[in-house]
């Protein structure tokens, strides 16, 4: 048996070859233009050595070349690797690695980040974007045929590793099949909110993370609908280019939905949208009433990891939507319940009662790169186990009260207090850290630093943040740093979070 994710686009461009597939740059691109475009760009990453298996690294932002990338990839055989623009050199570094990438693709505007990370080592860094430079992809794609085809793979052939993070902190790829991807933008586009080509979807998510790759981009193109890209998330440039675009559905994380309902107010005309979806982290009642209201449409909020491909659940017309829930399953995968306090087996538990939400079906990953340990503790018994807390009504309906991990969601990304404790701890004058996530009324959680310096006003708050900002990922430096002379210990001498976060969670 066969199958790519490439088939995606591959099949809207025989199907709907005129339609317009992507509006991004003011240009509309159609279905027979994007695909033979990605064709160019497989032959060109043949011609650079990339065989089938091969993992290839991307680091682009919301843009077309993204997208002519990811397929370009995918056509020719390779293991897609999105590489967040927001990290730092040494983060790049050890994802590429940790991959074995030696191939990197990178949007012009993040070329000096993609060669300081590569800088020493046998990684090849080709920009798009700018045909001008002399690491520029551009000649070699204008230079090359187009293949026939896209290579075919088989549906347990790894077509996405996303980097995520555990307790430890250390950031783990979850490896995702062709079949994993091509399932869920399949039951999204056709069984959980139904679509059709008509369907005009904004794109303001960004590509290389699991939500915007998946539920934007691979859903919209499964069912031959437009994406209309937007670069860089702003409020006012959304609703202007939905309005100008006819845009149908918003996909965002609860940040976008705050902020949108805030410019809704400065606008005479708003787009008609048939439905919006929620996700990346839990969006707040008020927020969701406000937007609903301004719009005149329905959010279905809904759950997903990376390690999910990422849609597990979501509120859905068949079953209705209930706030402050994230539905019920998709078709073919199975959410439940179990204890929370046992490793090596799962145990579910009835309806009504909290433990640790689990799930298993097509949408699950196949583990962590290089990680069969973590593997092994992460998929027990043919269920993923998320790690978070929940229950499920006599309804069906999921509902997430918290983390069994320390997760902190900002702004619908994922930060992992360990790992940004790692790099504080080797601030000057730092002698115990502890970093939490705490209320924000736009970005849902911010990162808190809690520190205790080795002698009294050693660490300058503004300092240590400025410090931060050079060695961690834009979204996961502290924005709030707070000195403390002890840190609360439990009884086995672990930091007790949950005090933490009673005493600094009430702070603007």
């Amino acid at each position: 048996m066969q199958l790519s994710l490439a088939t995606i686009l591959a099949e809207a461009a025989r199907r709907h070859p005129e339609r317009t597939a992507l509006i991004a740059d003011g240009e509309r691109i159609s279905y027979a233009t994007l695909w033979h475009e990605s064709l160019r760009h497989a032959a060109a990453l043949r011609s650079l050595g990339v065989s089938p298996g091969d993992r290839v690294a991307l680091l682009a932002g919301n843009v077309a070349d993204f997208v002519r990338c990811y397929y370009g990839i995918l056509a020719v055989g390779g293991t897609v690797v999105t590489i967040p623009p927001m990290l730092r050199p040494q983060e790049v570094a050890f994802l590429l690695s940790d991959t074995g990438a030696r191939l990197v693709l990178a949007q012009s505007l993040f070329a000096d980040l993609a060669h300081a990370a590569v800088d020493g080592n046998d990684v090849t860094v080709r920009t798009v974007g700018d045909p001008q430079r002399p690491d520029a992809l551009a000649p070699l794609v204008a230079d090359s045929e187009p293949l026939p085809s896209y290579v075919s793979r088989a549906p347990d052939d790894i077509a996405v590793i996303f980097y995520t993070s555990g307790t430890t902190g250390v950031p783990k790829g979850a490896m995702l099949t062709h079949l994993n991807l091509v399932m869920n933008a399949t039951v999204n586009a056709f069984d959980v909110h139904p679509m059709s080509g008509e369907d005009v979807v904004m794109g303001s998510l960004p590509l290389f993370h699991t939500f915007g790759q998946s539920v934007a981009l691979n859903t919209t193109f499964r069912v031959g609908a437009t994406l209309i890209l937007q670069e860089r998330f702003d409020p006012d440039e959304a609703i202007r280019m939905m309005c100008e675009y006819g845009a149908t559905i918003f996909d965002g994380v609860p940040t976008m939905f705050v902020r949108l309902a805030e410019a809704a107010a400065h606008h005479t005309k708003l787009p008609s949208l048939r439905f919006c979806v929620s996700g990346g982290a839990s969006l707040p009642e008020v927020v969701l009433r406000r937007f609903e209201e301004a719009f005149s449409t329905t959010i279905y909020e809904g759950y997903g990891l990376s390690e999910t491909s990422p849609t597990a659940s979501t509120n859905q017309t068949l079953y209705g939507a209930r706030v402050g829930s994230v539905g019920h399953p998709i078709w073919g995968v199975e959410v439940e319940i179990a204890r929370a306090d046992i490793d090596d087996r799962i145990e579910l538990l009835p309806r009504g009662e909290h433990g640790e939400i689990v799930i298993r079906g097509h949408n699950v990953f196949v583990g962590y790169l290089n990680r069969p340990e973590a593997t092994a503790e992460a998929i027990v018994d043919g269920w993923f186990r998320t790690g978070d807390i929940g229950f499920i009504d006599d309804d069906g309906f999921i509902h997430i009260v918290d983390r069994k991990k320390d997760l902190i969601i900002r702004g619908g990304f994922n930060v992992y207090p360990r790992e940004v404790e790692e790099v504080l701890l080797r601030f000057p004058g730092i002698s115990q850290v502890a970093v939490i996530g705490v209320p924000d009324a736009e970005l849902g959680e911010e990162v808190c630093a809690v520190v205790v310096p080795e002698q009294e006003g050693s660490v300058d708050p503004a300092e240590l943040q400025s410090w931060a900002r050079e060695r961690l990922g834009k979204h996961k430096y502290p924005r709030r740093v707070e000195v403390v002379t002890e840190l609360p210990l439990g009884p086995s001498l672990k930091v007790l979070k949950r005090e933490l976060r009673t005493r600094f969670g009430g702070k603007s």
